[in-house]
């Protein structure tokens, strides 16, 4: 009688930890199914990794021992899904966002979280409309399309070639990082010769290169997703266009080169806001890390989304508290060696020295060359 008294007492002394400990939800949203659904999970685990680790470590905030929770939700990478997936978030008491994947995405429902008092911090979203809104509570860990876009449009016009063909997908991203290479290109001495639009959703692009074709363009620039950037490569070669190609981060990935086979080659260009993941100062101790949590190689958004969360966690204890009103002003302040480099913000919100790598497929794989 006298054990089964003294187990049950400790079991309340365990039961009355147990509530002593606050729980905290962060949100994650991103294309979670579909064709997008490899860039989203990335996003999602990288967050998971973070919040597991700082979990492990222990997190004390107003004097309670807190667990931090990940909410994820699927945004379809649709502009309207992701609005409605926001309040949701926002609903539920999310303290924190980090997403979406697409500038799309991002920009409509960064008022949802404005408006509803939730940071959010963005690991993938490039347009520079995202933190030009004035949002207090908006950031981003990846440099922006102005930051990629010069390098891209430089990098064609005075490595590639000079006569540059413009393709892009009409998104958000893809609009406004096409528009920053136009730029760039004409600023480098470079002709843009031609440029054309097509959609997130399409297959067939072979009128938009035959005509792209007609004006013998030694570079072609496509500015949108992997998921279009496959099937384009096979087309051109198709159509025997001989112009080099070059993509932005959207298109810098393993998945692109599974769905253009042999059609790619040492012709196809990538770029990457960033460093290279074995060049990041905590690249190759967060892959392994990656690797044997998940059982997957990173995509390419997942450090700056476990960087993401850990810039929202810092803040929290910062400000010693994972109320938003209050921890929010201090995400702005962080200033830590985060996987990607050192984590800390200028006053729109984007990441400080943001960097940007271009890439040449080589061996079967993309090779940083610059």
């Amino acid at each position: 009688m006298k054990i089964t008294l003294v187990a049950l007492a400790v079991l309340g002394l365990g039961a009355s930890a147990v509530q002593a400990q606050e729980v905290v939800k962060l949100g994650t949203a991103a294309p979670l199914t579909g064709t997008q659904s490899h860039l989203g999970k990335d996003i999602e685990n990288g967050v998971r990794l973070a919040v597991e680790e700082y979990n492990a470590k222990g997190v004390t905030l107003g004097g309670k021992k807190v667990k931090f929770e990940v909410m994820a939700e699927d945004d379809a990478a649709d502009p309207k899904t992701a609005t409605t997936v926001a309040q949701r978030l926002v609903d539920a008491g999310v303290k924190g966002v980090v997403g979406h994947l697409n500038s799309g995405a991002s920009i409509p429902a960064s008022r949802i979280y404005n408006e509803g008092g939730v940071p959010q911090v963005s690991p993938a979203s490039t347009n520079p409309r995202l933190t030009q809104q004035n949002f207090k509570s908006t950031f981003r860990t990846i440099a922006n399309d102005v930051q990629q876009g010069l390098g891209i449009g430089k990098y064609a016009a005075t490595t590639l070639g000079k006569k540059v063909a413009i393709i892009d997908d009409r998104t958000a991203y893809g609009q406004g990082l096409a528009d920053e290479v136009e730029k760039a290109v004409k600023a480098s001495g470079g002709t843009v010769v031609t440029r054309e639009f097509t959609s997130d959703k399409a297959t067939d692009f072979l009128a938009i290169l035959t005509r792209i074709k007609g004006k013998t363009p030694d570079v072609i620039v496509y500015s949108g997703m992997d998921t279009q950037g496959g099937p384009m490569l096979k087309q051109i070669k198709q159509l025997g266009i001989g112009a080099k190609f070059i993509t932005g981060d959207g298109g810098c990935t393993g998945e692109i080169i599974k769905l253009a086979g042999d059609a790619i080659g040492p012709n196809a260009y990538c770029t990457q806001p960033g460093l290279p993941l074995d060049k990041m100062p905590g690249g190759k101790d967060f892959n392994a890390r990656f690797k044997k949590r998940f059982n997957a190689d990173v995509q390419i958004y997942a450090p700056y989304a476990y960087d993401a969360a850990s810039a929202i966690i810092e803040a929290m204890k910062a400000a010693n508290s994972s109320d938003p009103a209050k921890y929010a002003p201090a995400i702005g302040k962080v200033n830590f060696p985060g996987v990607i480099g050192t984590v800390a913000f200028d006053a729109k919100g984007d990441i400080k020295d943001g960097a940007v790598t271009v890439y040449q497929f080589k061996g079967g794989k993309w090779e940083p060359v610059q």
